[in-house]
This record gives structure tokens, C-alpha cells and sequence, in this order.
């Protein structure tokens, strides 16, 4: 599993190179493998009055901001912000009243943000270093948790959740893109594919993503699968790797997804005089 340093330095170096060179993130040689994942995921719409370099910089696997309706005045928390496409999305959403926060803790991706945002004149935006697994915000302090392919990289995933969960205030909404993987898989040929889907190596089983989402307190959790990666998507990849892509394509073929995976934190219980009519279900008015 990549250490937080080596992740940091890996999305680091993509920053400086879409800042520098102009080259969408997964031209970069260091996430060739990445492509076709990362492409394709926006509207014409959506991308309409965003900064180049904003979707230069996308290494998701879907599109989070898609996944929940946001409204008027919400404020929304990115984990793992990148270059800042879906922060910048989710201010549009939320209007001059709300306001959208991005999580990073890579310096040059953060300044890549930054400048994405002063030209896309966001002014209700506000991007925070730091890691997810210890968000720099108060409890119950945000509607929306977003993230797009970025809790599988945590290698406290558990942690990851109890912080999204904490800084949720009652009712609300978790609403991320991840890779996930489904059932039964050998080591070896797991490592080589999630090497691959997403160039990352630590996607959860889907059962055990939904067990730890529980665990966190979540209820209302559903996962739905958005994409099944082929065994052809990666072909040239693993066959650079040395791997027989022919002998493994039996223990691959739909395992391996990306996924929208929405939750909720449970309404906080009716507490004040007269706030509940007899009979009614605690927190509901």
C-alpha cells in the first residue's frame, strides 16, 4: 500500500506537470494507465466557465457532484479536491449563500485550486490543506461530503468515514465516487488490476465498504455500480507488467467497478418542547 508521502509526491508531480506542460493528467506518463477511467466524465455543460487546467487535472472515476441534489446555501466538503473541478461544480450548485470546501494535502495541487479558482472568479469557495483522515473542520459542520476516487487511497479507510461522519451534521448527505471491488479475488491478480483501475492499489470490497460506511454510524447506504472495468481496458497495461492477461481474464471479468455510494448521518432526535407531534418519528417535524 503507497504511504501518504508517496501519494502526495505522485499527485504533486501531476500538478506541476498540468501546470507546466498543459497535459491532461492521464497523458501524463506517470498515469497513462489511468485512461480511459478518468475521461469523459463531464457534460458539456458542466464544463462550460471552468478553467483548463480544472479538468486537466481530473484523475476521478465518476462524477460526485451528479450523485446528490445540491441546494441553495448548502455548504459541501470535497475529500481529496485535486485540482478543484468538482469544488468549483459544487459552488455553482450551492450559490453565493453556500459554500464549497476542498481537502488536500498536496501543496501543488492545492496551488493549482487556488489559481483555478481566482479564474473561475469562485469567491464562495475555500480549499484546506490537510488529510482526510483528519478533516481541519468542526463537528457538524457541513451538508454534503463529496470525493471522487480518492477514500480507496486512504490507508485508514475506517478513519476516513468517522471523520466524514463527524463533520456531518445531522441529515446529512455523503455522496462519493470510489472504485470498488466485488467478490472474491487472488492477491496477486488484485494488486495487478487495481494497479491498473485507477492507479491505485486499495479499493475495498463492496460488502466491506458498505460494513465500514455502518460502522461509521451511516444509514440509508446504497452502492451503485456506474462502470465494470474490462479485462480489454487494461490489456497493454498488464501485458507491460508481464502478466498473462489471457490467464487471468477468468478471475477478473466484473469484479472490478467504480461506483457511486451515497449515505446519510441519522437526523439528530427531536429534542425541543413541543417539536413533535404524538406519534411521530424522532427528528421529523
Amino acid at each position: 500500500m503507497a504511504t501518504q508521502t508517496d501519494i502526495s509526491d505522485k499527485y504533486g508531480a501531476i500538478a506541476r506537470s498540468v501546470t507546466d506542460s498543459g497535459l491532461t493528467a492521464c497523458c501524463d506518463p506517470a498515469m497513462r494507465c489511468c485512461d480511459p477511467i478518468t475521461k469523459n466524465l463531464y457534460g458539456d455543460l458542466e464544463r462550460d466557465g471552468l478553467p483548463e487546467k480544472a479538468l486537466l487535472a481530473s484523475l476521478g472515476c465518476g462524477n460526485p457532484t451528479a450523485l446528490t441534489e445540491l441546494k441553495p446555501g448548502e455548504i459541501v466538503l470535497d475529500l481529496g479536491s485535486g485540482g478543484g473541478i468538482d469544488v468549483l461544480l459544487s459552488a455553482k450548485r450551492v450559490g453565493p449563500t453556500g459554500k464549497a470546501y476542498g481537502l488536500d494535502m498536496t501543496d501543488d495541487m492545492l496551488s493549482l485550486a487556488r489559481e483555478n479558482q481566482r479564474k473561475a472568479g469562485a469567491i464562495n469557495v475555500e480549499f484546506l490543506k490537510g488529510e482526510i483522515e483528519n478533516i481541519p473542520l468542526p463537528d457538524n459542520s457541513v451538508d454534503v461530503i463529496i470525493s471522487n476516487c480518492v477514500i480507496n487511497l486512504s490507508a485508514d479507510k475506517s478513519r476516513v468515514l468517522r471523520e466524514a461522519f463527524r463533520v456531518l451534521r445531522p441529515g446529512g448527505r455523503f455522496a462519493v465516487s470510489d472504485v470498488v471491488v466485488r467478490g472474491e479475488v487472488p492477491d496477486a491478480v488484485r494488486k495487478s488490476m487495481l494497479l491498473w483501475v485507477g492507479c491505485i492499489a486499495g479499493a475495498l470490497e463492496e460488502s466491506d465498504y458498505q460494513a465500514k460506511l455502518r460502522a461509521a454510524g451511516f444509514e440509508s447506504i446504497d452502492l451503485e455500480p456506474t462502470r465494470v472495468y474490462d479485462i480489454e481496458d487494461a490489456r497493454v497495461f498488464l501485458t507491460e507488467a508481464g502478466i498473462s492477461v489471457d490467464e487471468i481474464a477468468p478471475q477478473v471479468e466484473g469484479k472490478f467497478l467504480s461506483a457511486f455510494i451515497r449515505a446519510t448521518k441519522p437526523a439528530a432526535p427531536c429534542c425541543a418542547p413541543g417539536c413533535c407531534t404524538p406519534g411521530a418519528i424522532p427528528g421529523r417535524v
